[in-house]
């Protein structure tokens, strides 16, 4: 059904044209792709080979008495260019994670590969150095708006005239404009165009101390030669976590850079690392810094994955690349394949939104004389897909098992991989974000050659190609150009972000040892312990008061009461800034309850902790007022009761959702139900990973055990 909402989203810009396809198969259109001045129907597909990352090259060995020695890394983020669109078009200014010596030559978008081991430490010292070739502090790609909650290193007062940083400022008595038109910061503002703030975030890393998790406010400036003396060099969490780092490991505080160590607990997994700095993480993300981090165990701990027909020791497809590959010249089997959706422009920049007008046609008015950020949009979908940092790539594979190791990298879009469009080829899931499943997923049985992956979810999938007809076949997405709601919604576009990537299948070459995914036997994964709370937490969409139908911000909050009782849970808004509300004992096992009051699914994730999801269930949404049919979420009171229905019963996960997750869509008016274990006392952070949501208050601070000597308050 397409709501005002949706057509509104889509009138911001012109490019392609959505089509939907009618009961009788014909295609009419419906609204168009918005995007920067590049049509992605003039870009030639398949034309670039998938990049497949190479392993990142350690710094060093850190010897350790009483344990593993410590691999070390230092890598930097630098702005380079890179090949993204096809060659013959213009190469795209990004940035992302290298080597922290001389030049750019092995840095890429997304990185390469950090391969590590059960309980071998990673330690990683992670440099900002966003400058030019004289020093000097380079300035964002993308317009970034001063009004959210954010990292403000100029540290522009709040409302209350405090100066800092990590809140948000007061622009009261100004109006934005945009930057070619300011000229009196007396009437006016505009975007942000200092130094950036990073700090860089391993995804789905267990076991990590609060000073290595990477916590929003404890972002770092480059070691820039002209640096404004008014400009802060770091987040509110900065100081204290370089104590922490030095107390821990040794490292001093330096400018520019942070240590982080990573201990490797988890079980071996699909992680991924990417930028987590305060009210920026969308752009900083979407200019490229990004990378796998795979958790690989060599000592069995696990349990070996066994071959149900001789009880042996099972083969999974590989190898994958390793630090002591050779340059070129080696056939991988297990491949990493990070999604991610993008605009151009006609010279090759990247296209992001540099007015909230794009997404809805509301031409203001902003902040202060509203409560709408003017730059600041509440989803976006690019009009193009890139695989591995190029647009529409192809693979040639072989007539032979392959393992893929696929990552959702997008900004806002649920991704729907269609495998069904390939004849021939036989799909397995066998893990997801917290290492293997209980027991293989036929996704060409069961699920229809299908895989939904919200932002951030990954699947490890083995993908058999040996009945597959020698040719190119293209690998589709079948989620939608527009928030993913869970029900029916139109596909995306047939003839751009409907289309993923190419395979061009050959012949083997060589024989395929691996074992067939039917006859895996996958290790048992043990029972978290029993709750200790049951802790109810919520999802809202807070509308404009100053414009009809148009979201102001996305944020979380707090259920008080039981929705399974007559009375039913009063749902309040809790932001950034206000006191922690989820607080779990070190040790504690939970149970949290997601109230998901909103029309669209959210991608939630815990950082810290692998979690299992428990079940799912409908719900009911009462609003204690009205505001154009959603909850408003600006106003101190409960702004809304949650009840379960007399009729509503619970299911199961999803195929896919077995073992341990740590991000799960929440769907609209449901409870989603996860249970977890928090082992690492400190300071950590949860919130929905549709960027731009969690940019502006869909993130609250997490608090496992009492607050440690010296934290922030």
């Amino acid at each position: 059904m397409l709501t005002r909402r949706t057509f509104l989203r889509y009138t911001g810009a012109t490019t392609l044209t959505l089509f939907a396809t009618t009961a009788a198969g014909h295609r009419i259109a419906v609204a168009s792709i918005p995007g920067g001045s590049l049509d992605p129907a003039t870009i030639p597909k398949f034309v670039s080979p998938l990049l497949i990352p190479p392993a990142m090259p350690r710094t060093a060995t850190i010897p350790r008495r009483g344990g593993p020695n410590i691999d070390y890394y230092e890598i930097a983020m630098r702005q380079f260019e890179q090949q993204v669109l096809p060659p013959g078009q213009p190469a795209t200014t990004v940035w992302g994670y290298g080597p922290a010596g001389p030049g750019t030559a092995l840095h890429h978008a997304p990185s390469l590969t950090i391969e590590a081991t059960t309980d071998v430490p990673v330690r990683v010292r992670w440099v900002n150095d966003l400058v030019d070739a004289e020093g000097r502090a380079l300035p964002h790609l993308l317009p970034v708006d001063p009004t959210l909650h954010w990292a403000n290193p100029e540290q522009l007062p709040d409302a209350h005239g405090h100066h800092g940083t990590d809140h948000t400022p007061d622009f009261t008595g100004r109006v934005f404009v945009p930057p070619e038109e300011y000229d009196d910061p007396t009437t006016q503002y505009t975007t942000y165009r200092g130094p950036v703030p990073i700090i860089t975030h391993v995804h789905g890393a267990e076991g990590v101390g609060e000073e290595s998790d990477g916590y929003t406010e404890a972002w770092y400036l480059p070691d820039a030669t002209d640096l404004d003396p008014g400009l802060a060099r770091g987040g509110r969490w900065h100081a204290y976590v370089a104590g922490v780092v030095e107390d821990r490991f040794g490292v001093a505080p330096e400018a520019g850079a942070l240590t982080s160590q990573y201990p490797n607990v988890n079980r071996p997994s699909t992680m991924w690392f990417h930028d987590h700095a305060l009210g920026m993480t969308r752009l900083n993300v979407y200019t490229g810094p990004a990378g796998f981090f795979l958790l690989r165990d060599n000592s069995g701990r696990d349990g070996p994955i066994r071959d149900a027909r001789t009880g042996g020791r099972a083969t999974l497809p590989g190898p994958a690349p390793r630090r002591t590959d050779p340059p070129n010249g080696k056939t991988y089997y297990e491949i990493p394949i990070a999604i991610q959706d993008r605009s151009f422009n006609a010279d090759g920049s990247l296209f992001y939104p540099d007015s909230r007008t794009f997404f809805d046609g509301v031409t203001g008015p902003w902040v202060p004389e509203s409560d709408l950020p003017p730059v600041w949009n509440p989803e976006f979908f690019g009009n193009t897909l890139i695989v591995n940092g190029h647009v529409w790539p192809h693979l040639e594979v072989e007539q032979r098992r392959y393992r893929f190791r696929v990552l959702n990298g997008c900004q806002s879009r649920v991704l729907l991989l269609d495998f069904d469009g390939i004849p021939g080829a036989d799909v397995w899931q066998i893990g997801n974000e917290g290492g293997l499943l209980p027991e293989t997923v036929h996704v060409t049985g069961a699920l229809d050659g299908k895989v939904l992956l919200g932002p951030a979810e990954r699947a490890d999938l083995v993908v058999d190609f040996s009945d597959v007809p020698v040719g190119g076949w293209v690998l589709r997405n079948a989620g939608p150009d527009e928030p993913f709601g869970g029900g029916e919604f139109d596909p995306a576009d047939p003839d751009t972000t409907g289309q993923v990537m190419e395979f061009r299948v050959g012949r083997a070459r060589t024989p395929d040892r691996s074992t067939p995914p039917q006859h895996l036997v996958l290790p048992p994964i043990p029972d978290l312990p029993e709750p200790d709370r049951v802790r109810r937490v919520a999802l809202i969409e807070a509308m404009s008061i100053a414009a009809e139908d148009a979201p102001a911000r996305a944020l979380l909050g707090v259920v008080d009461g039981d929705p399974a009782e007559p009375a039913g849970g009063q749902v309040f808004v809790r932001e950034w800034h206000d006191e922690v509300t989820e607080d779990p004992g070190e040790g504690s096992t939970e149970v949290w309850e997601i109230y998901n009051t909103t029309g669209d699914a959210h991608p939630i994730h815990v950082h810290e902790v692998a979690f299992e999801v428990v079940s799912r269930q409908p719900i009911h949404v009462e609003e204690s007022h009205g505001d154009g049919g959603h909850l408003s979420g600006h106003r101190p009171e409960a702004i809304g009761v949650v009840r379960l229905p007399a009729d509503s019963a619970p299911r199961g996960p999803e195929p896919g959702e077995g073992g341990r997750k740590d991000t799960v869509i929440a769907y609209p008016e449901e409870v989603t139900r996860i249970r977890m274990e928090f082992d690492t006392a400190g300071r950590f952070v949860w919130h929905c990973h549709i960027l731009e949501h969690e940019d502006h208050e869909m993130m609250r601070p997490l608090q496992v055990g009492p607050a440690k000597p010296g934290q922030p308050t």
